[in-house]
């Protein structure tokens, strides 16, 4: 193989190791009452093995970054098992959001799951599979205990914390679900419904807080 070809291989693996490996950044929304907490804590779950969708109760305000807004439209807490962890850094929604995380509650935060339903991700997808044995849970449960969660940090100490989330780790986080507006018409919004599947289905989550949990 020519020199040459080695060099641009070599190049584009290193760009491609680059954009998978970076750490996931605050994205700098401003609230339009700057008298407001940047992101205040929404109501906490009660249950560990449900999440918790809640009302705003004006606790927190829509928010403006250049030519986007961000619209919270609930609060959300959850806690839950990470199945599958993906970084992402092209695309509009890579602008705000730079990793996703599917997450299982319930059944779905046993240890193990995760293999047994070969998770994966890709395209701002949460995928699984099952071999002959069939799956671990019925197809219903599976959809109502888990799901791929669009994460955009609220701050950096946030951003910090989702770059140290790792499959398998149980998580505590707490946030506002949101929609996502930009002048040129753009539009990225939440599902507001754990029951849901398909397009449209995953939950884009505005995160004041995540920690792992022993």
């Amino acid at each position: 193989m020519p020199r040459w070809l080695w060099l641009t291989l070599a190049v584009l693996v290193s760009l491609l190791c680059w954009l998978g490996l970076r750490s996931p950044t605050s994205t700098g929304f401003i609230p339009a009452n700057s008298g407001n907490s940047l992101c205040p804590m929404p109501e906490k779950f009660r249950d560990i093995d449900q999440p918790l969708q809640s009302d705003l109760d004006n606790r927190i305000q829509a928010m403006t970054r250049d030519d986007a807004t961000l619209v919270p439209l609930a609060g959300f807490s959850l806690h839950a098992r990470v199945l599958s962890r993906e970084n992402y850094r092209i695309g509009n929604e890579a602008e705000f959001s730079p990793m996703d995380l599917a997450l299982g509650w319930g059944p779905m935060a046993k240890p193990g799951m995760a293999e047994k339903l070969n998770v994966s991700q890709s395209g701002r997808w949460y995928r699984y599979s099952w071999g002959s044995e069939g799956p671990p849970l019925a197809l219903e449960e599976i959809i109502r205990h888990s799901s791929n969660m669009h994460m955009v940090p609220a701050n950096d100490e946030v951003a910090t914390s989702l770059a140290r989330i790792h499959s398998n780790d149980v998580v505590e986080l707490d946030g506002w679900l949101i929609r996502i507006e930009k002048s040129d018409g753009w539009r990225w919004q939440s599902s507001l419904s754990r029951s849901d599947s398909g397009n449209g289905a995953c939950e884009l989550v505005y995160v004041c807080s995540i920690q792992v949990k022993p």
